[in-house]
């Protein structure tokens, strides 16, 4: 798989690498991108033997929230038979391998994965990445990843695990360092396991009776902002694991875009101005892309497929982060030094981590030449 296939055209300083379930952790964490939720119910492989999902990089099959009950064991059947689907696709070269995204399932609860688990053969989990665990506490986290392990030394496999955050435990301010501090002890010893740890937006909001409307970021409600703010704060320090921004619940397909009347240059001015760039539902998602980045999320959930190329096209590089990403990881000598557009100083060691968080992302989804190239890229 390789990011912004649907635009086939565009030129890239340099182009984002190929990646499978198989990639190196380091750079595969960073790749899962827009990960897109549809229900266990749902088989999308001919879809995919199409090509009509071009843009679709990564996808979670969910036993969950999106599933009802009474419908949970159809779902376990259908995912089966999708993975073994996929697997014969990849293995007859019907399908590409490029063409396969990262595919990955939220289970229910710790019983309902071990009933998924004990159906799912060495064949179909060839083209499963890993497992998503929902609600993901310090009470019950030990014995998802436990599962995890002795299933993957049962098929001498590599499934990764993706905890949600999204507990009342954290929602609640006066027992959530305790419980993150225990998440991220468990996270520590499987961390070669944790592919990402990924948030629930939609449940913090639920638990203060908020919703965040189409003109607002999740950032702009406070309390949800106050757990984000805390998850970054445990597990993206000294980028010891990814976390991944929570979905946006508007969308709406443009009939006709506007970018050709745009200026070439001020993105962020465009969308932090509240200036049109495509219509209220997207420009809402993609000014939260921006707030994704400066605060350190990389990638984020969504629930339309609508979504996935503006997520995935703001996560890619510029010229210049890129530029001044190696001043700084190429010196050793500490200081300070002038940036590669002569308009910033890039300080050695406070800018460390975030050069590498650079590096990683432009060999994701890959390197454009300034801000106005992403919205050639969006086409």
């Amino acid at each position: 798989m390789r990011h912004h296939l649907y635009n086939r055209n565009f030129k890239f300083i340099s182009e984002p690498e190929s990646f499978d379930k198989y990639t190196d952790r380091e750079l595969l964490q960073y790749c899962p991108g827009a990960t897109m939720y549809m229900p266990g119910t749902k088989d999308i492989s001919s879809k995919l033997l199409s090509g009509r999902l071009a843009g679709l990089t990564s996808f979670v099959l969910c036993f969950e929230d999106a599933c009802p009950a009474d419908e949970v064991e159809a779902a376990e059947k259908n995912v089966h038979s999708m993975l073994d689907k996929l697997t014969s696709y990849i293995d007859s070269k019907v399908l590409p391998p490029d063409k396969l995204p990262l595919i990955f399932v939220r289970v229910r609860n710790l019983e309902q994965f071990d009933h998924f688990a004990q159906g799912l053969t060495e064949h179909q989990l060839k083209t499963l990445c890993g497992i998503v665990f929902p609600k993901f506490s310090s009470a019950s986290g030990r014995q998802y990843f436990d599962k995890l392990t002795e299933l993957n030394k049962r098929f001498s496999e590599k499934l990764y695990g993706m905890p949600i955050i999204e507990s009342t435990e954290v929602a609640y301010k006066e027992t959530r360092l305790e419980e993150l501090l225990g998440i991220k002890r468990i996270l520590n010893d499987y961390r070669e396991l944790v592919l990402q740890v990924r948030v629930g937006g939609t449940d913090f909001s639920s638990v203060f009776g908020v919703r965040r409307g189409v003109d607002y970021s999740i950032y702009d409600i406070l309390t949800v902002r106050d757990c984000l703010s805390d998850i970054v704060n445990i597990f993206g320090r000294n980028n010891d694991y990814i976390v991944s921004g929570p979905v946006w619940e508007y969308f709406r397909a443009p009939k006709e875009l506007m970018f050709d009347e745009l200026p070439t240059h001020g993105l962020d001015d465009y969308l932090m101005k509240r200036l049109p760039i495509v219509n209220q539902e997207i420009d809402g998602l993609l000014r939260e892309v921006i707030l994704d980045k400066a605060n350190g999320f990389v990638g984020r959930t969504v629930i339309h497929p609508t979504h996935i190329k503006y997520v995935n096209a703001l996560n890619a590089v510029t010229r210049e982060e890129y530029e001044d990403a190696r001043m700084i990881l190429g010196n050793s000598d500490g200081g300070v030094i002038k940036g590669t557009g002569g308009n910033k100083m890039n300080e050695i060691k406070p800018h460390t981590n975030w050069a590498s968080k650079i590096i990683y992302r432009a060999r994701a989804f890959g390197i454009i030449e300034n801000e106005a190239a992403y919205i050639r890229l969006f086409i």
